[in-house]
């Protein structure tokens, strides 16, 4: 079993390591707020909802009770409405289109522009999110069909800290966002 670091957090990414659709929810959240915070959300949403995650049952709440679960104090994300309904469309999609099965959308695909294309197919996932997530699929979980690593580039390259797709550890996690603030002062310029 694959352990993931990526929340820092010894139970959050406990239930990301085995949770896809834990995991799948972190990537959601992981915009405007640290990735500590949106990797760790999942664990937080579990113990609200008192129940495993589960597309199709987080797919059929109420929109409002949601959006409350996701707004109650600490805030699972800083756009709690906004972000509650997100996930909710994305567990839609895995509840109809991969018959609840998260895993779904990579176990089946032939090639990595197959799984590409779904990933960027779900609500809320553009190009790079949906590169880095094909990229944190192939690093880190062993998703190895054919074709993963060109269509995640750049963050399939071996050996980077380019994004939380290299993410292993509290080091991993530093030279990442050492990468990131390199980048961001480069744009600066």
């Amino acid at each position: 079993m694959t352990k993931l670091a990526i929340s820092q957090n010894r139970d959050a990414d406990k239930l990301l390591s085995n949770s896809p659709l834990a995991l799948l929810i972190g990537l959601v959240l992981d915009q405007q707020i640290t990735l500590e915070k949106a990797f760790t959300a999942p664990l937080l949403l579990s113990q609200r909802l008192g129940e495993k995650l589960d597309a199709k049952n987080i797919a059929s709440l109420d929109p409002v009770r949601l959006e409350q679960i996701f707004a109650a104090k600490p805030a699972l994300h800083r756009y709690p409405a906004s972000m509650a309904k997100r996930v909710q469309e994305v567990c839609t999609v895995i509840a109809t289109d991969y018959g609840n099965n998260t895993s779904q959308l990579w176990q089946n695909a032939k090639d990595g522009k197959e799984l590409y294309g779904r990933i960027k197919k779900l609500p809320g996932f553009g190009d790079m999110k949906a590169r880095i997530f094909v990229a944190l699929l192939g690093k880190q979980l062993g998703v190895d069909i054919p074709g993963w690593r060109e269509v995640s580039q750049p963050f399939g390259e071996p050996g980077t800290f380019r994004s939380l797709a290299d993410i292993t550890d509290p080091d991993s996690l530093l030279k990442v966002r050492e990468f990131k603030a390199e980048m961001k002062a480069k744009t600066v310029k």
